[in-house]
């Protein structure tokens, strides 16, 4: 009982000190120069502030994601090329809007009148103007071909040549007449042939005397266009890149060079417009 009586007291004491202590003991305080962080970073992430605004002013959202090119286009290796994932959401200022109550979208610059009731959707500033990988393809259909089992004549004055065109490059198709590439547009685009340049068959024998400017015509049920030539060049025989399609519309044509089983002539013609 009496060690209890001596131990309260102690106890009591040591309560009313510490209760006694300055305030400011419990005081402190820390600062790294940053308002907004009041710790070192633990992140190598970036943070985000309202005011500080390391993040540029620009959508990042799916709106202005582009679908990549086709590998091996023309466009393949440059930032910034495709078409858009959502192009109802695009930036830039498209428009939608219905004719005869069809669904219908324009591009602001584009030939052609805009469609009635058009709602502008907003524009929103990317900071980049992207460069829009877009060609042109017609495909080979059941339609297109002729009774005589043609998909059409070429006709170069030139070289006094009016033939008829076939589907597919191999020896029976160029004994006929103009193979048409099976990988090539046959009337927006890249229309591309090849045919021979001896022989009994030789209907692309003088493609290569052919001079800038002169004019091709291609007939097709699809309708008739012309085109200027623009280059005439020697290739080898692997090299296959004027079979790309485009977004104009050109000829290519394809032969064999003389004595030359490593080369091919080819000859690039574009739309008289």
């Amino acid at each position: 009982m009496k060690s209890k009586r001596i131990l309260l007291p102690l106890l009591l004491a040591g309560m009313m000190a510490s209760m006694a202590l300055p305030a400011s003991a419990y005081e402190y305080s820390f600062d790294d120069g940053n308002p907004y962080e009041y710790t070192g970073a633990t992140s190598v992430e970036t943070v985000y502030t309202a005011d500080r605004g390391e993040r540029k002013n620009e959508d990042v959202s799916k709106n202005a994601a582009l679908i990549p090119p086709a590998f091996g286009s023309p466009g393949m290796d440059q930032l910034n090329t495709g078409e858009y994932l959502t192009p109802f959401l695009a930036p830039g200022g498209m428009a939608y809007g219905t004719i005869n109550g069809g669904a219908a979208v324009y591009y602001p610059g584009e030939s052609g009148t805009a469609p009635v009731n058009v709602s502008i959707l907003p524009q929103i500033s990317t900071g980049y103007t992207p460069i829009i990988n877009t060609t042109a393809f017609t495909e080979v259909t059941r339609e297109l071909y002729y009774n005589n089992g043609t998909l059409g004549t070429l006709s170069i004055p030139a070289i006094s040549l009016n033939v008829g065109i076939y589907e597919g490059t191999d020896s029976t198709a160029m004994a006929k007449g103009a193979g048409h590439f099976e990988e090539s547009s046959i009337w927006n685009g890249n229309v591309a042939f090849a045919s021979h340049n001896r022989g009994s068959s030789a209907y692309f024998g003088k493609i290569h005397t052919l001079n800038v400017g002169d004019t091709i015509t291609l007939n097709t049920k699809l309708g008739t266009r012309t085109y200027a030539v623009v280059s005439v060049s020697k290739v080898d025989e692997t090299d296959r890149t004027q079979l790309a399609s485009t977004a104009d519309n050109r000829l290519t044509l394809y032969t064999c060079v003389i004595n030359e089983r490593d080369y091919r002539w080819c000859v690039v013609a574009k739309e008289v417009v």
